[in-house]
């Protein structure tokens, strides 16, 4: 463990105009910085003005670890690739970043004609730009280690990565917005409730951990009631979606209910109004119905 306290810096993205939706951490560490998490590609230039601010340049950053491969998450990793970087992943995550024509196919075919204005584009990475790491590996960037939790159940290819006492915890500890309630985001096609409890209980045995940075959205210290309130919303979303997986709905037939039903667990938990359009934008609900759907019909075939 390294004696170097590092300086974390939480860039807002500002996807879709909306403030914190989506973030990117640059850490200062003493041998320069490091990257976690990218967002999309579309809002690549807003992440070099927050890499600007902080006082480094693009080509500074040599290291960038992703947390899955979500285009929320690691959509510009290319672009930084493209610069020299090396990208640190999950070894299910490997094939879609060094040729990502089946998620780019698959994110268009979803998309449509709003591909582009949500999240650009993907661009293949160079296999010798790829690091593979395996669960409770480290990676040792100068005087500092992260080790790589491998955390399913959001999805299968995900990693929280701890540096000392922080985790960066991308989407395995939900989404909360200005201390806002703590949700679950519920995208096809890992969804799993079960391995995505194991994935809280496994981050909760981490001893001495003082903080998580969100993707969605920033600093968390209140690490225990977070993640008690986030097992609570996991079980209420999926036990909400059960019976309409049993009588085969759609996820455009359960839209309606379901966005019903979120709306009101977040006005129970004390949402600001205000608050709503950012979490929407970081936790689509047609998204999460389909995925919740998946989750249960795989569950029930």
């Amino acid at each position: 463990m390294s004696n170097y306290s590092p300086k974390v810096h939480t860039i807002d993205l500002d996807f879709l105009g909306n403030k914190s939706g989506i973030a990117a951490f640059l850490v200062e560490l003493e041998q320069g910085p490091i990257l976690v998490e990218t967002g999309p590609h579309s809002t690549m230039s807003t992440l070099e003005k927050g890499i600007n601010k902080a006082g480094f340049q693009l080509d500074d950053i040599k290291h960038v670890l992703i947390t899955h491969i979500h285009l929320d998450h690691a959509g510009a990793a290319w672009c930084f690739a493209e610069k020299g970087a090396t990208i640190y992943l999950h070894p299910k995550g490997y094939r879609h970043m060094h040729d990502p024509a089946k998620l780019l196919a698959s994110a268009k075919k979803i998309y449509k004609e709003n591909m582009d204005m949500l999240w650009g584009t993907l661009k293949p990475i160079n296999e010798s730009q790829l690091v593979i790491v395996e669960h409770l590996e480290s990676i040792n960037i100068g005087s500092s280690s992260f080790i790589a939790h491998h955390t399913p159940g959001h999805a299968q290819h995900h990693i929280a990565w701890q540096l000392d006492d922080i985790v960066f915890t991308g989407d395995v500890a939900g989404v909360s917005i200005n201390n806002g309630p703590v949700i679950p985001p519920c995208p096809p096609p890992d969804i799993n409730r079960e391995l995505w409890l194991a994935s809280i209980d496994h981050l909760l045995t981490l001893t001495n951990i003082k903080q998580y940075y969100l993707t969605h959205f920033g600093l968390i210290e209140n690490i225990n009631e977070h993640m008690t309130e986030l097992r609570e919303a996991i079980e209420a979303y999926t036990d909400f979606m059960k019976p309409y997986a049993e009588a085969e709905k759609s996820p455009a037939e359960t839209l309606p209910e379901f966005r019903t039903f979120v709306k009101s667990y977040l006005m129970d938990h004390g949402l600001n109004q205000e608050d709503a359009d950012a979490y929407e934008a970081a936790n689509p609900l047609d998204m999460s119905a389909a995925g919740l759907l998946r989750y249960w019909k795989k569950r029930m075939a």
